[in-house]
């Protein structure tokens, strides 16, 4: 077997005892609950997702070849790290009606029915049953429960409170991937480079060829001249998931430690990422394309995009299978990439578009821009952001704090400690459109509440005339809280917060 593992899902309804005896299916009950009208748990084949219905385990493991890989350091953050991947795909899956029919609401019509969020359950079966294993998935925030009490059974092996786990789409997209993606440690002699693991199987095994453990590293080798070229300029070797240690790299965030801006008090905040850093990235499956966010370069010459797959024969054995139309065309090569203008020659281009001139006010030759860029890297509150589709810029963003920026100043003290906002730009013309919005714009929401998860709400303060973007917004969940007045226009408020945002646009 090739590495990876084995996950049983399935499909769990209640029935009465007389649907019980009539249905086909594997039954799940116990000789206390025989007795007649008791509901018992039928267990199906997963064929879609349900609101609530659906659980899973994970069975068993195949590991990679020990003569390849050193085995895990901790088994624990390996098992986290392989239901994380699972439940990526299953929260990919088109979502189930979340609304529910009760006895109370039979004569409410469906749209005004009740709503659940949509969850799945980890049945503590399989490689679950380990002594403290959900205890500590449920400690580094993976899987929740609601029963919160410390209870009455003395029992260590198999304590109660832990049959009902359960993971929800909202709480899994606020998670950061960081605290369970990280990459095995070879082995001295291995010749796979000390920056693997592969993102995926290249293929099913073959059987003409000798046996191996793992699939062979030249699978994955990418064109050295490539990857000279992207390691001269600003580039982030190896992505966010990389260390040295092959350790999960996320850690939490610092205390809260107080600063004054313009007489405005406000936490010291982080450094943003540098330049040229790819911080976000995410394949697009309804689009057929990677997104990314990374902050714009000072250099004449054109920033490497992130290489979102391994620019090998086996390319498209790593993408996903449901993608048929993905743009490989437009991913990087030397060819293309030589060809693309420079961020700073962007900005000009897209500055002194009439559309966008109109709303920024920064048109003029190339100096005014690179005045305007230069500002936004040197912001402490700030930085500027460029979106990218397969790597091709199609935006210029700002994230910022709100506490003490101008908005913040203007709003009081409604403004909490971690407000983000974000200003937007749309420089290329064949990537606009409502649904590009939706997903750029919930991408960047998204990095937001992975970004500190102290973050509680996101604004925006488009003005008001600007009445199609402020449509955007409300499809994509935001609200209008009020209006502000600034020197140059009339704002409107407009908020997102933790609490209703429920998950990225696929």
């Amino acid at each position: 077997m090739p590495p990876g593992w084995t996950v049983i899902l399935q499909t769990e309804d209640e029935v009465e005892d007389d649907e019980r005896r009539s249905s086909k299916v594997a039954v799940n009950t116990s000789a206390d609950h025989e007795e007649a009208g008791h509901k018992h748990t039928v267990a199906h084949r997963f064929t879609k997702p349900t609101i609530r219905s659906d659980s899973l385990f994970i069975s068993s493991i195949s590991m990679p070849s020990s003569s390849d890989f050193k085995n895990t350091a901790s088994p624990t953050r390996h098992i986290a790290m392989m239901l994380w991947a699972t439940l990526c795909w299953y929260f990919h899956k088109e979502p189930p009606n979340p609304h529910v029919l009760t006895e109370a609401s039979a004569l409410t019509p469906e749209a005004g029915r009740p709503k659940l969020d949509w969850r799945i359950r980890i049945k503590r079966e399989g490689i679950f049953k380990g002594k403290n294993t959900l205890q500590k998935l449920e400690r580094m925030g993976l899987i929740a429960s609601e029963d919160s009490c410390v209870g009455t059974d003395p029992s260590t092996r198999f304590p109660s409170g832990w049959a009902e786990t359960f993971v929800s789409r909202k709480s899994f997209w606020q998670i950061d991937a960081r605290i369970f993606l990280y990459t095995m440690a070879p082995q001295s002699h291995s010749p796979f480079p000390s920056a693997s693991p592969y993102p995926s199987r290249p293929s099913s095994p073959d059987r003409a060829v000798p046996e191996r453990g793992s699939p062979r590293p030249t699978d994955y080798i990418t064109n050295a001249a490539i990857s000279d070229t992207f390691s001269s300029g600003f580039w982030s070797p190896g992505g966010p998931f990389n260390s040295g240690s092959h350790l999960p790299t996320f850690y939490p965030p610092p205390p809260t430690q107080f600063t004054f801006t313009n007489h405005i008090r406000h936490p010291i905040r982080p450094k943003p990422p540098r330049q040229g850093e790819s911080f976000y990235t995410r394949y697009i499956p309804s689009l057929g394309q990677w997104l990314s966010f990374r902050v714009p370069t000072l250099s004449p010459k054109p920033c490497p995009p992130p290489q979102f797959v391994p620019a090998s024969s086996s390319m498209p054995a790593v993408l996903p299978s449901h993608t048929a139309a993905v743009s490989i065309a437009t991913l990087p090569t030397m060819d293309n990439f030589l060809d693309r203008p420079s961020d700073l020659d962007l900005l000009h281009k897209w500055m002194n578009d009439p559309r966008v001139s109109a709303a920024w006010g920064a048109a003029g030759p190339l100096n005014t821009q690179h005045k305007f860029l230069v500002d936004g890297l040197e912001s402490r509150h700030s930085f500027p952001v460029y979106g990218c589709w397969d790597g091709k810029p199609f935006g210029y963003f700002e994230i910022y704090w709100v506490k003490e920026d101008r908005l913040g100043r203007l709003l009081g003290g409604e403004v909490g400690n971690y407000t983000r906002g974000l200003h937007v730009l749309i420089g290329e013309d064949e990537f606009r459109g409502p649904h590009r919005v939706k997903v750029w714009l919930s991408a960047l929401v998204h990095y937001c509440f992975l970004a500190d998860c102290r973050t509680e709400t996101v604004m925006l303060e488009p003005r008001v005339d600007n009445t199609k973007f402020i449509n955007y917004l409300k499809e994509a969940g935001f609200y209008k809280q009020g209006e502000v007045t600034f020197p140059h226009k009339q704002s409107a408020v407009m908020k997102i917060d933790r609490e209703s945002w429920e998950a990225p646009e696929l």
